[in-house]
C-alpha cells in the first residue's frame, strides 16, 4: 500500500480546509487518505480526589467522532474512490499526530484550530509539528488556487529533498515552478556597495541558484521554472512571491540540534505565507 496523506481534524473551518486540500492531494497522488481528530485528555475530573486517573469526557470523544466522521462523509461526497480512513485517539494532539504520521507520505494540518487565538496565524500544534517530523508538514491556509508553486532555496545548505518535492508538485499540478533566494548585504556595507557591487553579486549569486536547479531541470523537463533572486529579506521575499501561490514549499535544516528545525525564514515563512506552505524536513 503507498504512504497514506494523514490529516488532522477538530471540526474547525481552518480543519476542514486542510481536509480538503489533504483530499485533494491524496487524489492526485493515488495515496490513500487518513483523518485523524485527537482527544485531549483532561487531567481533573470534576468531583474526583486530586491524583485520580486522567479523565476522558465522553461528550468530546463522541465530538471527535463526529468531527472524523463529517470529513470523510464530505470527502467521499466528492471523490467516491478514495480510500479514507479515520482514527480518534486519546492523546495530546501533537503527541497523537506524531504517532499517526510515522512512515506516513505528509502530515496536513489547518493554520489554526477552536484552540486558536485570534490574530494568531499558526496553531501552536503546527508550529511544534513543522520541521520537527521526518515527513513534510503541510500547513493549510486558504485553498491554494493559484497558478505557480513557489520554492525558497538557501544556497548554503543541502536543499535536494525541497527541490525534488517543489519540482514534484509543480508536475503533479501542471503549475510554473518559481525558486526564490532573497539575499541581503549586511547594514555595514550598504553605504560603501556601487550599482556594480551589487549587480556582480547577483551576477554570481544567479550562477550558484541556476548550477543548484539544473539537474532538477534536467530530471523534469516539462516543469516551466523561473528563477528570481530578490535583493529582500527573506521572509517578505517568499511571502510576496508566494501571494498568487498554489503552494509555498520550504525547507527545515539542522541547526546545532540532532533533529530538524525551523530556522528564521522557515519559521517566519509559515506565519506569513498567503497560501498553503510545506515544510519539508532536512536529511
Amino acid at each position: 500500500m503507498p504512504e497514506r496523506i494523514v490529516v488532522g481534524t477538530d471540526g474547525s473551518g481552518g480543519a476542514d480546509l486542510a481536509v480538503d486540500w489533504a483530499a485533494d492531494e491524496a487524489a492526485r497522488r493515488g495515496r490513500p487518505l487518513h483523518i485523524v481528530h485527537a482527544v485531549e485528555v483532561w487531567p481533573y475530573a470534576f468531583g474526583a480526589p486530586l491524583y485520580a486517573p486522567l479523565h476522558i469526557d465522553d461528550s468530546v470523544t463522541t465530538s471527535g467522532r463526529k468531527a472524523v466522521m463529517d470529513a470523510a462523509r464530505r470527502v467521499l461526497d466528492d471523490r467516491p474512490d478514495l480510500k479514507v480512513t479515520t482514527a480518534v485517539v486519546a492523546d495530546a494532539v501533537p503527541v497523537v499526530l506524531r504517532r499517526e504520521a510515522e512512515e506516513a507520505y505528509e502530515l496536513v494540518l489547518g493554520s489554526r484550530g477552536l484552540g486558536g487565538f485570534r490574530g494568531m496565524l499558526l496553531g501552536s500544534n503546527g508550529l511544534r509539528l513543522a520541521g520537527h517530523l521526518p515527513v513534510p508538514v503541510v500547513i493549510v491556509r486558504g485553498p491554494g488556487d493559484g497558478e505557480e508553486i513557489v520554492v525558497g532555496v538557501d544556497l548554503l545548505r543541502g536543499m535536494e529533498a525541497t527541490l525534488e518535492y517543489a519540482f514534484d508538485a509543480a508536475l503533479l499540478h501542471g503549475a510554473r515552478l518559481r525558486v526564490v533566494h532573497a539575499w541581503q548585504l549586511p547594514p555595514s556595507m550598504q553605504p560603501t556597495v556601487t550599482a556594480a557591487d551589487r549587480a556582480q553579486t547577483r551576477e554570481e549569486l544567479g550562477k550558484s541558484l541556476a548550477g543548484i536547479v539544473a539537474p532538477w531541470r534536467i530530471r523534469h523537463p516539462g516543469v516551466e521554472v523561473v528563477e528570481e533572486l530578490p535583493c529582500e529579506q527573506p521572509v517578505a521575499a517568499l511571502a510576496d512571491a508566494a501571494r498568487n501561490a498554489r503552494l509555498l514549499v520550504v525547507g527545515a535544516h539542522r541547526h546545532r540540534r540532532p533533529l530538524p528545525a525551523l530556522g528564521a525564514v522557515g519559521h517566519g515563512a509559515v506565519h506569513h505565507a498567503p497560501c498553503p506552505i510545506t515544510v519539508i524536513p532536512s536529511p
